[in-house]
């Protein structure tokens, strides 16, 4: 274990979905997944209703529609990521207007960096060495990143890109038993994110009645509860983004937010049907 805050012997306590938000300060660096993966709407959701201020995002590797919902609602300082978009939808809305008004601070990474940055927190180690980014604009912008000369022969310039340790890593499953075991499946990226963060909180489609570790067929994939330091139960929690085989992106939703988000008025709109539990088809 690096040097994060982990669980301990103790199972990790589950709470509801906006007790889970308050664990997540103002300012917090907070790693979230991309659409994909594993997205904690529901954790977002009440992050937006309390309202967070000042988080800085982590996209681990790229960011989608829960960041763009964060930085429409005002909730966001900083963002590094490797992309932020809606996919097959379009560009982020929310996030264009931030960027263009110069209202948010934006540090351009690559899927490579972001991953190594997790991994270098990860192994408690402070940086790690990486070499397809160089010749990029990137190194040049990121002054946090070094160019050295390979200790090792022929002596070839490498880069060293600083571990990346969040504050809090968020994001859904869709199960976790009373351990605090959570099954993340193929999404590694999860588990890299927990590894490195210093608080990890996850909520999940349903609670497992067995122990997620004690079956072979799933352990492979099962993050262990000593990484977690609370879960919540919330069915659909991952909704409009996919969870799994359990069910898909809603790409009604999707279409119709980058319709809406289009304007800031159209974004308000959507934003107070979504937060409302109404539905935004007819927002």
């Amino acid at each position: 274990m690096s040097g994060a805050q982990r669980g301990t012997a103790r199972a990790a306590p589950t709470v509801a979905a906006a007790t889970l938000a308050q664990r997540i300060p103002d300012g917090a660096l907070l790693a979230l997944a991309p659409d994909y993966s594993g997205c904690a709407l529901a954790v977002v959701r009440e992050l937006i209703r309390r309202p967070a201020r000042g988080l800085r995002l982590l996209g681990v590797p790229q960011l989608g529609l829960q960041a763009d919902l964060l930085i429409g609602a005002g909730c966001v300082a900083e963002v590094e990521t490797a992309a932020l978009s809606l996919g097959e939808h379009g560009l982020a809305p929310a996030f264009l207007r931030a960027a263009t008004a110069g209202t948010i601070v934006i540090r351009d990474s690559t899927c490579p960096a972001i991953h190594a940055g997790l991994t270098a927190a990860e192994r408690g180690v402070p940086f790690l060495p990486l070499c397809g980014v160089l010749g990029s604009d990137l190194v040049r912008w990121r002054k946090d990143w070094r160019v050295i000369d390979d200790p090792f022969p022929p002596g070839r310039p490498i880069l060293l890109v600083p571990a990346l340790r969040p504050d809090v890593a968020l994001f859904h499953v869709e199960r976790i038993d009373a351990a605090g075991n959570a099954w993340v499946g193929v999404r590694r990226e999860l588990m890299t994110m927990a590894h490195a963060a210093r608080t990890t909180l996850v909520s999940a489609e349903a609670a497992s009645a067995e122990n997620l570790l004690a079956d072979a067929t799933l352990a492979a994939g099962t993050l262990p509860g000593l990484y977690v330091t609370a879960t919540a139960v919330v069915p659909h929690g991952a909704a409009p983004t996919g969870c799994g085989k359990l069910y898909p992106r809603d790409d009604a939703v999707y279409a119709r937010y980058a319709e809406r988000a289009a304007t800031a008025g159209g974004f308000a709109r959507f934003l107070d049907a979504w937060l409302a539990g109404d539905d935004v088809l007819a927002a």
